[in-house]
């Protein structure tokens, strides 16, 4: 099927399909705002520009220990229903305004209970806000990887007991280095046992051999996972893309989040295109819409601009990602059409 040309493709008409993009990291700067002051929490900037900037600038800091920090004042701001309805909600409606046509959000509900509210009505209130909107999306439930296997455990089971409420998947999140995932491995356990689809953050501030690790424990997806692309030497590389290709991981790539995070150097040092190039299934998601201050369809413009990624690449990037997704088949069908119908009117 022919393409259009590099250069003229209108993104946010592309139907794309968003899987990896963390709730807490995706408010609106304005709801944000709101939710503060409704809750008296102090904030550092007196407008929605300001706190989107702060956030923004704060989150570009090289590091993911400071990247991550923006989520304490996410966190706490969404700590009612009310509050995690309405950011579920605007997510939702904010990837279908972008052209997606199918998403899946994340979130780790324990976060939220030292704020008074338990995990099961941050679900609850969560899935709520999800099917308010028209899009087709699922919610996967995070574990932190600096917590306790017990807590993991305890997120693992409240995703199982919503396994047929529109909880979708099982990760493992927060700060990678020094907390392999190994060992919250009784958590996937369940996870599986569940029936929901297993993904791991891994191989983005860590090695890329964690990657493999994640894979070991049942992840079937990788969150980030480019340093897989990053080995000490060519035969282990070769040997890591071997595991992966023979598993059929496919990975959660977050270009603009990785630059920011330090992972990456810049946009167009970022190995997506060599990921594609070495057979992986990988897709292109945002990771923290307000944290990066990005939208799917400006990741994918500035991998043209900053990477020469080709629209045929954007085109199969997109595919993988409706393949890989954790909804229904139905669900998967029918944004894979709605993909194939937009390159013929596209060609027309």
């Amino acid at each position: 099927m022919t393409h259009p040309t590099p250069g003229t493709v209108n993104w946010p008409s592309m139907p794309k399909a968003l899987l990896h993009e963390h709730l807490d990291g995706g408010l609106r700067a304005q709801t944000l705002l709101d939710l503060c002051a409704e809750r008296g929490i102090a904030v550092p900037a007196g407008s929605a520009a300001e706190l989107a900037q702060w956030m923004q600038s704060n989150a570009n800091s090289g590091s993911l220990v400071r990247y991550l920090q923006g989520f304490a004042l996410t966190v706490e701001a969404m700590a009612s229903a009310a509050a995690c309805r309405r950011v579920a909600f605007e997510a939702a409606e904010d990837a279908l305004l972008d052209g997606c046509v199918l998403a899946e959000f994340r979130m780790a509900p324990l976060l939220l209970e030292p704020f008074g509210i338990t995990p099961e009505a941050v679900v609850e209130a969560l899935l709520s806000g999800l099917k308010e909107s028209r899009l087709a999306s699922g919610l996967i439930l995070c574990a932190m990887r600096t917590d306790t296997p017990e807590a993991s455990l305890r997120t693992a089971r409240l995703a199982a007991r919503y396994s047929d409420q529109g909880v979708v998947g099982f990760d493992l999140a927060g700060a990678e280095l020094n907390y392999p995932p190994g060992s919250h491995q009784a958590a996937y356990h369940v996870a599986r046992e569940a029936g929901l689809g297993l993904t791991c953050h891994a191989g983005e501030a860590d090695l890329g051999s964690r990657v493999l690790e994640a894979a070991q424990i049942g992840a079937r997806r990788i969150g980030h996972g480019v340093n897989i692309m990053a080995p000490p030497d060519d035969a282990t590389g070769a040997a890591w893309l071997a595991e992966a290709r023979a598993l059929n991981l496919h990975f959660e790539v977050c270009p603009s989040s990785n630059v920011h995070t330090g992972t990456v150097a810049s946009l167009s040092e970022h190995p997506i295109r060599r990921m594609l190039a070495a057979g992986l299934s990988v897709s292109c998601s945002t990771d923290n819409r307000l944290m990066s201050g990005v939208t799917l369809s400006e990741e994918f413009s500035s991998l043209e601009q900053h990477l020469g990624l080709s629209v045929t690449e954007a085109v199969r990037l997109t595919r993988h990602a409706i393949r890989a997704s954790f909804l229904e088949e139905s669900q998967r069908l029918k944004a894979m059409q709605a993909l194939d119908q937009w390159l013929v009117r596209s060609t027309a």
